[in-house]
């Protein structure tokens, strides 16, 4: 007999086989429960050690023994006549065939029961928010820096401890294997005893880095402790006492500290490094870059002072000039300040440039830059702000501002796909980061995906139940669904949290407006000038319109072209689009719509060649404003006010069936007007008289008056009725 089939005969290969099988499921039961038990990971290796050392003793041991009726013998001792090895081989098939059955249950149990349904929707899907980024790979390796603790005795030394807080956090954001939730999500939790389960379920983040500051003179002692949230264990706690002027020094050591502690399988020998300076210029800087993220007029001007101060101390410092050129851009007369814009855009390029000479590598002067082109018109300026934008955010991805000014501009170039996309990241990895939250919620208005924008509002309401940026949020939904009299309270709510923020004012304005309330529009100082010319305009007050409209025509051209059109000043308007354009293609560029709106601008402005008697540049507008809306459409503007838009289209068109059908779709979708469509739009009078359209024209006024009374307000008065 050949040495093989002595091996089959004496079942050698069987119990082989068997012993494998057996070896392969005490493994998965021991990795189940050791895991479960928070074992140490060497008792796993030491059973793979051991079962793989069984395994030629199992072999060896069934070569030299058999099995026989009287028990175990060695197999020279069996009368081969006797020998029942066929028998025990069946029994050993059997066995393989059992222990190869609950391999398959538990392959099928891993996949189906223990595992996390793949074809489930998660609650984040449910709610149409953005799944995180490589659950898996990232979910161990994802962490948040809460702001230290203040133990300096003094409320004056918060913005040191707020500092060294965010300075950790960007050098932990820059390692591109680590999930590092958002500043503005982690400084949410200052000051409050939230359990950490629940911050770490908020944020995303399996540990949490927390830690205090204590200042004394020219010495700190900063403590920090990494903590795993699951079972609040802590992984590693360090104190450091140090002279203050190696607080960069200190940054770097505990930034590196913590990375080793994570265990994670991050970039080899990564350096994280700060940027220096002397350590009073690096305190007025963290102090002023404190006042930055307030965006309040009086704070802002203090981080311009203090800056100043750390550019006279140290011109080198190239944050420091970054820093002051986005502040100056935030100064402007169209953002939260009063410097005039040309001087404002001046300044601010100078400052920008210079940080980038001084570190062509800095992100925030890319930043900077890349808001400094979002902030003016035409298409090559938001061009030129995508690319500084996403260079920025190639150095450093943790700058939520940037990616917030990148979708800005994307939005702006009809690329609104991408826009959502960096929105929905933002709110999936800094959920209390409100620019992000506003701006989701004002584009899923866009989109009429309203459901979306509540389940957005439901997730941060626990944590601004009193802040005015989440009233102004909830009464842009309720306005995006057709119901301003609900929206009026939280309108007025948000308004008397911060007046002087210009948002605010617009919401509240045009909520207002939406109601008829148009004397009110005009006691908000800082009502938006577009809502004011539009009420102005349905006052009678046309001269006082047509000033305000040209003063702010330097800024938007929007206001003072649809109000020379629905004046009937067309000759006026076809002289200032002609002046300032030397085609209706460089105007369309400059004048493009915005998406979820149309094209208002151009609609007006073939309408004027109309009726002036200009056909051909009549249908090149008109057909400009029309692949305009159909890229609009496309990508999924379908509000109200789209229908609202794409009705004036038809009616120019010439296409009135068309034209009432958008109108009704408007009006099903809560479109409220004064009683006179064609009062309030001119361009309607053609559609006067229709059937259909006195219908959409009563309906539209029975929503008017339905949410005047929701607001608590008197019937529509006659002299407004227009």
């Amino acid at each position: 007999m050949s040495f093989f089939a002595e091996l089959k005969r004496r079942n050698v290969f069987r119990v082989g086989i068997a012993y494998l099988v057996v070896a392969w499921l005490v493994l998965q039961v021991a990795d189940v429960v050791l895991n479960n038990v928070d074992a140490p990971g060497w008792i796993f290796t030491v059973i793979v050690l051991l079962l793989g050392i069984g395994l030629p003793f199992a072999i060896l041991f069934a070569w030299a023994f058999e099995m026989t009726p009287e028990g175990l013998k060695r197999e020279h001792e069996v009368d081969r006549s006797q020998s029942i090895t066929r028998q025990t081989g069946r029994k050993l098939d059997f066995t393989i065939i059992a222990l190869l059955v609950l391999v398959v249950v538990y392959l099928l149990a891993d996949k189906f029961v223990l595992s996390p349904d793949s074809t489930a929707p998660s609650r984040t899907a449910e709610m149409g928010l953005a799944e995180p980024d490589a659950v898996v790979e990232t979910q161990a390796k994802s962490i948040a820096v809460l702001p230290f603790a203040n133990m300096s005795g003094d409320a004056d030394h918060e913005y040191f401890s707020d500092g060294i807080s965010e300075e950790i956090l960007n050098a932990l954001a820059k390692v591109k294997e680590l999930k590092v939730a958002g500043r503005t999500s982690s400084f949410a939790f200052k000051g409050r005893s939230e359990d950490l389960r629940t911050i770490g379920d908020t944020l995303g983040v399996n540990h949490i880095l927390e830690g205090s500051v204590r200042k004394a003179e020219n010495t700190v002692r900063i403590t920090a402790q990494l903590i795993q949230v699951e079972d609040g264990f802590h992984l590693w706690s360090e104190t450091y006492d140090r002279e203050l002027t190696n607080i960069f020094a200190i940054q770097d050591e505990i930034s590196a500290a913590i990375l080793s502690a994570l265990k994670a399988e991050l970039i080899g020998e990564e350096q994280i490094a700060s940027t220096r300076t002397g350590t009073e210029s690096y305190e007025k800087y963290l102090l002023a870059r404190q006042r930055i993220y307030s965006r309040g007029k009086p704070e802002l001007e203090n981080a311009m002072v203090l800056l100043d101060e750390v550019i006279r101390a140290d011109p080198q410092f190239a944050p420091a000039w970054a820093q002051r050129g986005i502040v100056t851009l935030l100064l402007s007369e169209n953002n939260y300040g009063d410097i005039p814009i040309l001087q404002s855009r001046a300044d601010a390029k100078r400052d920008l440039e210079k940080s980038l000479e001084l570190d062509p590598a800095l992100a925030e002067g890319w930043a900077g830059l890349g808001l400094y082109h979002y902030d003016q018109s035409g298409a090559d300026n938001q061009a030129t702000a995508i690319e500084y934008l996403e260079r920025a955010l190639a150095i450093n991805p943790s700058l939520v501002n940037a990616s917030n000014w990148l979708q800005l501009a994307l939005d702006n170039q009809g690329r609104v796909g991408e826009a959502l996309a960096i929105l929905e990241g933002l709110f999936g990895r800094d959920p209390l980061y409100y620019p992000a939250i506003g701006n989701l919620v004002f584009l899923y208005g866009r989109l009429n995906q309203l459901d979306k924008a509540e389940a957005a509002l439901e997730r941060i309401r626990p944590y601004f139940a009193e802040h005015h940026q989440l009233a102004q949020s909830e009464a842009r939904v309720r306005n995006w669904s057709g119901r301003p009299g609900e929206a009026l309270a939280f309108a007025r709510k948000a308004h008397e949290l911060a007046p002087a923020n210009e948002n605010n004012a617009l919401v509240l304005s045009f909520t207002l407006l939406s109601l008829g309330e148009f004397d009110e529009v005009l006691e908000i100082e800082t009502a938006d000038p577009w809502v004011k010319v539009l009420v102005l305009r349905y006052l009678g007050r046309v001269e006082e319109a047509a000033m305000l409209a040209r003063e702010w025509a330097g800024i938007d051209p929007g206001p003072y072209i649809g109000l020379l059109a629905q004046t009937g000043r067309f000759g006026e308007l076809i002289q200032y689009v002609e002046a300032g354009w030397p085609d209706l293609e460089a105007a369309d560029r400059d004048l493009a719509g915005e998406f979820g709106f149309g094209h208002w601008n151009f609609l007006f402005t073939a309408w004027a060649y109309r009726e002036t008697g200009d056909l051909e540049k009549y249908r090149q507008a008109l057909q400009l404003a029309r692949e305009e809306h159909d890229r609009q459409f496309a990508q999924g503007a379908a509000s109200r006010f789209f229908w609202e838009v794409e009705a004036v289209y038809w009616t120019l068109a010439g296409d009135e069936e068309k034209a009432i059908d958008c109108l009704e779709r408007a009006v099903d979708m809560g479109y409220a007007s004064p009683p006179r469509l064609a009062k309030a739009l001119p361009v309607f009078k053609p559609l006067e008289g229709d059937p259909r359209y006195v219908a959409a024209q009563a309906r539209a006024y029975e929503n008017l008056r339905a949410q005047r009374a929701a607001a608590g307000l008197a019937p529509f008065r006659q002299e407004h009725a227009l």
